[in-house]
């Protein structure tokens, strides 16, 4: 079977995030969390000096720009970091995405001296804790009722934490 442009799996590209990536970035928030972060509070948290993110786009698709795949933002302070969000489109889940997200993210805060990082993860997403415990992080603490969904149910947040060497 010949190989075409229409067949082929697709292919990302790890980017530093922009401000001009916000919007996008809000959007795909938005269809991943019951509270999802408008562009403003991606630019303002984007604009601060010890935070960085990350963008993954599609390399082989076929327009200009394509759309925004997934993306991980982080911060640094005092030789300890932290993902604030991250998120990976459900259209392109399984793909690897979330595994280079992180790895963008953990590089650079290890870049900026950072020499642990930390994350927090609703205990019943189950994906997201299988990811995290393959890059390494171990439980370090758990806040009861701390995300709410659609519905007001309450669920508690691990605290994750992974040293970076």
């Amino acid at each position: 079977m010949r190989d075409t442009i229409f067949s082929r799996k697709p292919e990302f590209e790890i980017l530093p995030m922009t401000a001009d990536d916000c919007a996008e970035v809000s959007q795909l928030h938005g269809l991943r969390f019951a509270r999802p972060w408008n562009d403003g509070e991606f630019l303002s948290l984007l604009l601060q000096p010890n935070s960085y993110g990350f963008v993954a786009r599609q390399t082989n698709a076929l327009i200009f720009k394509p759309p925004l795949s997934g993306f991980a933002l982080a911060r640094e302070v005092a030789g300890e970091a932290e993902i604030l969000t991250i998120a990976v489109h459900d259209k392109v889940g399984r793909a690897g995405l979330g595994w280079r997200l992180m790895q963008a993210a953990m590089r650079e805060a290890h870049a900026r001296g950072g020499e642990a990082m930390f994350l927090e993860v609703d205990d019943g997403n189950a994906a997201a804790i299988g990811l995290y415990r393959k890059l390494g992080f171990e439980k370090a603490g758990e806040r009861p009722a701390y995300y709410a969904d659609n519905q007001g149910r309450k669920s508690a947040a691990l605290v994750m934490k992974r040293v970076l060497r």
